[in-house]
């Protein structure tokens, strides 16, 4: 079984792909050279190529007569360096904030975007630190819930009954909020908690943070999880579980549901996950089975 570890990197060491090599800074407004591909701060290569027609790095022909037609803005770039470098991106809109406040007669301020005013929330721009508090929501994933004709507003609702919302720093990890579950819900050791995006399990090494880039949350509402409760048995792969073998797993189940049930009772914050949540599972460990009996 391959191990993933996290690595985490300073970075010192990704600043040579950060920076501009003509100002020394962080880019902004990140412009990268067509013919080379090297990038640059807007305003430093616009300002560099007044005066010359070759790439400051490499020395390689940017145009013959007209270099600025052959620079082009990367905001796939920008994008990156806003997200890594902490405090940049606000430090940068409250920059242009207080130009335009000071230079108020300047011409190309009404033309200018939201962004080129500094006028841009880090919410706005999807930019998440380590230290904010997400909010997420969790709820049972139960494969077989499909809305059936005239079921989908009685589904609606009891989605949203086994829907728990949760607050959690951004840094943390999918393996700590599958160890929040497993506590929650008293599941035995023999079940194994798999957290989920829509219907993707997702690595114990994610952050709440990782997440939110992965599959671009906008915030416009909680970030939407699942989880599923399977016997962790590591031999035996997904979807290969033999009919002759549902006797084993029954009781299995069984002592699965009877336990991740018992602490419904108690489980009366808003913080708590669905307490049946082992109970819908049982259904698709026992092929047509519906009940314990």
């Amino acid at each position: 079984i391959a191990m993933h570890r996290t690595t985490r990197i300073k970075l010192t060491e990704l600043n040579p792909h950060l920076m501009c090599v003509l100002c020394g800074g962080y880019f902004i407004d990140a412009t990268t050279i067509i013919e080379c591909l090297h990038s640059f701060c807007k305003m430093c290569i616009v300002r560099y190529l007044e005066t010359s027609k070759y790439c400051p790095i490499c020395d390689v022909q940017v145009h013959k007569t007209k270099p600025l037609l052959n620079i082009r803005s990367d905001k796939t770039l920008q994008d990156i360096v806003y997200k890594l470098v902490p405090g940049l991106f606000k430090n940068e809109m409250k920059r242009r904030r207080d130009f335009y406040a000071e230079h108020p007669s300047v011409e190309d301020a009404a033309n200018a975007s939201n962004e080129d005013r500094g006028e841009v929330a880090d919410e706005d721009k999807r930019i998440i630190t380590d230290d904010e508090i997400i909010s997420l929501s969790i709820e049972f994933f139960d494969q077989r819930s499909k809305p059936q004709d005239g079921g989908e507003e009685k589904q609606a609702n009891e989605e949203a009954n086994n829907k728990r919302y949760l607050q959690c720093p951004a840094a943390m990890t999918v393996m700590h909020l599958r160890k929040f579950l497993r506590s929650k819900m008293d599941i035995p050791c023999t079940f194994q908690v798999e957290v989920m995006y829509e219907d993707e399990p997702l690595k114990d090494y994610y952050t709440l943070m990782d997440i939110a880039y992965i599959y671009t949350w906008r915030r416009n509402g909680p970030l939407p999880l699942k989880y599923r409760v399977r016997p962790a048995c590591k031999k035996l792969k997904l979807g290969h579980v033999p009919e002759e073998g549902n006797s084993s797993n029954r009781s299995e189940s069984d002592s699965a549901s009877d336990k991740a049930s018992s602490p419904a009772a108690a489980a009366t914050t808003s913080s708590s996950p669905p307490p049946a949540a082992a109970a819908p599972r049982k259904g698709s460990l026992n092929g047509s089975s519906t009940s314990s009996g």
